[in-house]
């Protein structure tokens, strides 16, 4: 089988997406009834962390061994990766030992290169301008609470960064629309998303029109990953795109709210909001390991009965 890596939520077709998120709910029931499922049995992940991380290593590193697989933790500071090695040089070297890789960095163009030179699929755990394994388990998590995303639309209100992105690519793939709200000089660059300019998406300078007749309403930090500089200035600029109970009564009655998680509590979001009744986040979080285990599955194995 030819190699297939998932670098951008745009490398599979909707029609994968279909199998992926079944696969996602019947995996997802077998780990809610203790059932193993050991489909990757004595195969290998390596996972290489540039960029802090809980949710991603614990996801694909329980899920990895949920498989009946193994996973290996590597820290760049730790590795010739640190010290100049070049990424090409590594992904030879690595993918000679392992039979999946997973990256978490800052360019994507450093993901890009990693694939290039890989004899494995390697996946993208995140980067400065994509997240596209949040965005499946995000849209696993609504189709598991609110039925098929066909159709529907997505809030986004804060800063147009790689979940913003990415969210905008699964809109072009799935048909959805997304309707993006930030502060001005925050706006979503079509180019440095990736999109093909199908109108799937709409930019609003006011978060209240942006939320109006929502399906979901989701956010992320103001200040992500990379741009800690930029914190204090980004917190004045952001004071009026905070998710609160009033702007959530903008959506529709029966929407949900997502957050990638970690979350600050009065910034990005009220504590009324991500702790309220129509919050997913935690099945959200759960589902990040549940979709990346039927990733793996898929990219390793194809498509199985």
């Amino acid at each position: 089988m030819a190699i297939k890596h998932y670098l951008q939520f745009k490398d599979l077709t909707r029609e994968e997406y279909d199998y992926l998120f079944e696969r996602t709910r019947i995996i997802k029931d077998k780990f809610k009834r203790y059932e193993t499922h050991h489909p990757l049995h004595d195969r290998t992940l390596i996972m290489i962390f540039e960029k802090a991380s809980t949710r991603t290593r614990l996801s694909f590193e329980a899920g990895m061994q949920q498989l009946g697989g193994s996973a290996i933790y590597l820290n760049t500071r730790d590795t010739q990766l640190g010290r100049g090695e070049p990424v090409e040089d590594s992904g030879q070297v690595m993918s000679r030992m392992s039979d999946l890789i997973m990256i978490r960095t800052f360019e994507q163009t450093i993901v890009e290169r990693l694939a290039k030179s890989s004899r494995v699929p390697v996946i993208n755990g995140l980067t400065n301008e994509y997240h596209p394994c949040q965005i499946m388990a995000d849209i696993y998590t609504f189709i598991e609470h609110r039925g098929p995303i066909q159709g529907k639309t997505v809030a986004w209100v804060g800063d147009s960064n790689n979940v913003c992105n990415t969210w905008l690519q699964a809109a072009e793939v799935l048909d959805f629309t997304v309707h993006v709200s930030t502060p001005p000089g925050y706006e979503v660059e079509p180019e440095r998303a990736g999109l093909l300019g199908t109108g799937h998406f709409k930019q609003f300078a006011d978060p209240v029109e942006a939320v109006k007749g929502a399906d979901l309403v989701t956010t992320d930090v103001w200040t992500s990953m990379g741009f800690e500089a930029e914190n204090e200035q980004r917190i004045k600029a952001f004071a009026d795109w905070c998710v609160d109970a009033e702007l959530m009564r903008e959506a529709k009655p029966e929407a949900v709210f997502m957050h990638c998680l970690p979350a600050h509590r009065g910034e990005e979001v009220t504590a009324e909001v991500i702790d309220g009744s129509q919050s997913v986040v935690w099945d959200e979080a759960e589902n990040r390991m549940h979709a990346q285990k039927a990733l793996m599955e898929y990219l390793l194995l194809g498509r199985v009965e």
